[in-house]
């Protein structure tokens, strides 16, 4: 693993709506990484951020696609499929200046034709969301399922940490989902708990490119 840490932590946030700003902020106090898979289609409307404030705001995290507008995929032709991750890959592109290579499904739905699309634009891991609740490194990253919702984070953290195979604990959510469950002081504590030297945070792109690359 990185930097000879044994463990390492990946928090996989959608729709790039205005809370992921609390959830930035939590994560730079604890010195935590996130991916941040956004819906360009939908930035500068309501509850979403600004095209403006991308750049800075998740600078140190990674911005990911998620499709332009986040339609059913599994419902689109490939031709659909190709325009909503293409125009969505190349306007992100456009506000953080460096390439995107990952994206998360909209609803967590794909199917033969978004994988054959994702292959031909360059696109190394899709995550779905589909809960595993265990800590190994997945096998195929274009089906690259969490561990679990981070309104599960609190049952599965301690066997996570202490557990010696544990290898990567890999969370998935919405940030406006602390509001509407009225949970970010649990948040802060289960970051706190992360935290750790022993622990290499980082972003999706990040640990794909190193498992791809390296002998594990």
């Amino acid at each position: 693993m990185e930097s000879n840490k044994k463990k390492a932590v990946i928090f996989s946030y959608d729709d790039g709506v205005t809370n992921d700003r609390r959830l930035v902020e939590l994560f730079n106090k604890y010195n935590l990484k996130g991916t941040f898979h956004l819906n360009s289609g939908k930035l500068d409307t309501e509850g979403h951020l600004n095209s403006a404030e991308i750049k800075t705001l998740f600078q140190g995290h990674e911005v990911s696609a998620h499709s332009l507008t986040h339609p059913w995929l599994t419902k689109l032709t490939k031709e659909q499929i190709f325009e909503e991750m293409n125009t969505d890959k190349t306007n992100l592109e456009a506000l953080i200046d460096y390439e995107v290579k990952g994206m998360s499904y909209p609803y967590g739905a794909y199917d033969d034709k978004t994988l054959e699309v994702l292959n031909e634009l360059g696109i190394q891991y899709g995550r779905t969301t589909r809960s595993t609740l265990d800590f190994t490194i997945p096998k195929d990253f274009l089906k690259l399922h969490p561990t679990c919702h981070h309104s599960r984070l609190g049952q599965v953290i301690d066997q996570f940490l202490e557990d010696e195979k544990a290898q990567l604990l890999y969370v998935w959510g919405h940030s406006y989902e602390f509001d509407t469950e009225e949970s970010w002081e649990q948040l802060e504590k289960l970051l706190k708990k992360l935290s750790r030297d022993d622990i290499w945070s980082t972003t999706n792109i990040e640990f794909v490119s190193y498992i791809l690359n390296n002998t594990f």
